[in-house]
């Protein structure tokens, strides 16, 4: 299902684009180490005394003459905290499908997938501090909620703000739960990037799973791909302007950004945080049905 910049700009369409983006797609972000009473066969143990007979595989026991019991996987409910960068620089490209477009649309159909497992869940905007941060539920009513405070960010006015991640990440480190789930969608367009994956650390010492969805625009941002004539460049977050003719930055410039989206994969790689790029030129729904597959939630 092909998900349409014209599709968001009815009032009331993010949970329709969200329930046809997760369509196919099966119950899961996550799976329990324990066992329960689920649909989803684990493995055989030996039968016990005491043992349910319902839980005995009579097929198996017809074939060795054997009791064995089936295991099953459980389903269990996970908090999840899904945080939007609402820095100015997500807001490119003007006029355009933007980066704060794109992680919305993820997000809705995050938030769709996670209220059909039952599972709790928040949202968090931020720029050089925390906005606002909801409530994690597992309602239909706070679904709803999530899904209207959504369609207004996507309707606002751009905001002038600089991109303050670290902060705002050790925060949501000590107020969420130990153990959740954390999404974290950014350009990671910020001065420091020590400090921002120290940050990410810290939700790695809290015991939090973390997926880290990296907006860009592959065309202008990583490739650098403009007619070689005087531009105009404006720094979103700082206001600062320079003139420049692209190709005679092109090379050196191609070079360092690439040098930051392989450091930036690296740093994940080393504090075992899922890394999903995320490119304004892909469909959204090619890149969700990626990085679904990669964790096994997704059948044909």
């Amino acid at each position: 299902m092909t998900i349409k910049k014209e599709d968001i700009l009815l009032p009331g369409s993010l949970q329709l684009i969200a329930k046809k983006a997760v369509e196919g797609f099966i119950i899961g972000l996550h799976k329990s180490p324990y066992h329960g009473f689920s649909v989803e066969f684990a493995e055989h143990r030996s039968y016990n005394s005491g043992d349910s007979a319902k839980d005995i595989d009579w097929k198996l026991y017809a074939r060795t003459d054997k009791l064995f019991v089936k295991k099953y996987e459980e389903e269990t409910n996970l908090r999840a905290m899904i945080v939007l960068d609402n820095s100015s620089s997500m807001h490119y490209p003007k006029n355009t499908k933007s980066k704060i477009n794109d992680s919305i649309l993820c997000s809705a159909a995050l938030l769709y997938l996670l209220e059909k497992q039952n599972d709790a869940f928040g949202i968090c905007f931020f720029n050089q501090k925390i906005d606002y941060q909801t409530d994690v539920k597992s309602t239909k009513s706070h679904l709803a909620r999530l899904f209207a405070l959504l369609e207004i960010e996507l309707i606002k006015a751009q905001i002038s703000a600089k991109t303050e991640i670290s902060q705002s990440l050790q925060q949501i480190a000590e107020t969420n739960n130990r153990g959740s789930l954390v999404i974290i969608f950014t350009d990671f367009l910020h001065n420091n990037l020590d400090e921002v994956f120290s940050a990410i650390g810290h939700l790695r010492f809290n015991r939090h799973e973390v997926i880290v969805f990296h907006l860009f625009d592959n065309r202008t941002e990583k490739m650098f791909d403009f007619d070689n004539r005087p531009y105009l460049f404006e720094d979103l977050e700082t206001g600062e302007k320079i003139k420049i003719e692209p190709d005679s930055v092109k090379n050196s410039y191609t070079q360092r950004i690439s040098n930051l989206h392989r450091n930036i994969k690296e740093k994940c790689a080393k504090l075992k945080v899922d890394y999903v790029p995320l490119d304004l030129t892909n469909p959204v729904h090619q890149v969700l049905s990626k990085f679904l597959q990669k964790r096994g939630v997704m059948k044909s």
